[in-house]
């Protein structure tokens, strides 16, 4: 096992985790839909920033979530901690840029898969701006179909009272629930890499089963689109 490798575990194991129960009251369900050994991805909803913690939290297994290339970046004391940690973690970072750029980004993602390993996808692409499960990014079916796995879908509720937008500190005591599903299998579009309908079935259907687990309502926007309209009504 590689010193990372050691690391995650330890930090995990004996400081998150623990600290995780001790502060909020984390119940987590469907622990058996996650397979033991090989590859697949877990594609969760995204509430809030602390989700990257109450995820892969309740994954006994080591997962490689995808993160935003902004916690990978900066010269400040906490930019270099937060990458530091987040590598530490084999977290990855991923272009949201869109284009050639993004697709290089997944391409650690599927590099993750190939070695029969989990990897952890938000497929709204960024946190939720108003409580809704937005339209997902097909990213995720790019990757099925070019490495066939199969997706345990992820729902995760309450972690937005935890940390709200703008709040400084954390509110413990809140209850924040992490539900795994059972796992689907898109394996019968094999084949199929270049048709976007393809690409937007998978995708809708993966929202779908995201949704029926947290509850949420679902509007077919895309998060970055919704954040911008609610930071103008703001404004």
């Amino acid at each position: 096992m590689s010193s990372l490798r050691v690391l995650y575990w330890l930090a995990k194991n004996l400081i998150v985790v623990p600290l995780l129960r001790l502060l909020f009251r984390y119940e987590v369900h469907g622990v058996h839909n996650i397979p033991k050994k090989g590859a697949a991805i877990m594609a969760s909803n995204h509430m809030a920033l602390l989700d990257s913690a109450f995820v892969p939290g309740a994954i006994p297994r080591h997962v490689a979530f995808l993160g935003k290339e902004q916690l990978f970046a900066g010269k400040s004391l906490q930019a270099r901690v937060v990458r530091g940690f987040m590598k530490a973690m084999g977290q990855l970072e991923i272009d949201r840029s869109g284009g050639i750029a993004s697709a290089s980004s997944l391409g650690g993602g599927a590099d993750v898969l190939r070695a029969g390993k989990l990897l952890g996808i938000y497929p709204e692409g960024t946190r939720s701006p108003d409580g809704r499960l937005h339209r997902g990014r097909t990213g995720i079916a790019r990757l099925l179909l070019d490495t066939p796995v199969p997706v345990i879908p992820v729902a995760i509720s309450g972690s937005e009272e935890v940390l709200p937008r703008g709040a400084k500190f954390l509110k413990v005591g809140k209850r924040v629930i992490v539900t795994f599903g059972e796992p689907m299998d898109f394996s019968r579009y094999a084949g199929l890499t270049e048709d976007r309908f393809v690409l937007r079935a998978i995708t809708d259907e993966i929202m779908h089963e995201i949704g029926r687990l947290s509850g949420q309502e679902y509007v077919d926007v895309y998060a970055s689109n919704a954040r911008r309209t609610v930071a103008a009504k703001s404004a």
